[in-house]
């Protein structure tokens, strides 16, 4: 999961393609735990979908243009288009079924 600091680059990659984001920080101990298994499962059922880490501490900015003000937070991008969000404490399996959702309608496209 590569960090991005650039909205731009992250406003680009959203629109062209699919795109993953995990907003967290280094003092979210949730994030630090759900960080390696996002990218596991990103990884190994979702291999087309782009991923990206924010660090709402050293990118506030960032975080409050896509309304992020508590952690961890998800959302994901097919084209420009929001279709999952999940924050807070939220279950894994359930995020895999909303994104496999998705993902095959995307790659069918």
């Amino acid at each position: 999961m590569k960090q991005i600091t650039d909205i731009t680059l992250i406003e680009s990659q959203s629109a062209q393609s699919a795109l993953f984001i995990l907003f967290g920080g280094p003092s979210c101990g949730v994030c630090k735990s759900i960080r390696p298994q996002l990218e596991s499962m990103l990884k190994e059922h979702f291999p087309e979908i782009q991923s990206a880490y924010i660090d709402c501490e050293t990118s506030p900015e960032i975080c409050a243009q896509f309304s992020v003000f508590s952690l961890p937070v998800v959302k994901v991008f097919i084209e420009g288009k929001l279709v999952a969000e999940e924050f807070g404490a939220f279950s894994l399996s359930q995020l895999r079924d909303k994104l496999e959702r998705y993902y095959s309608m995307w790659l069918s496209q």
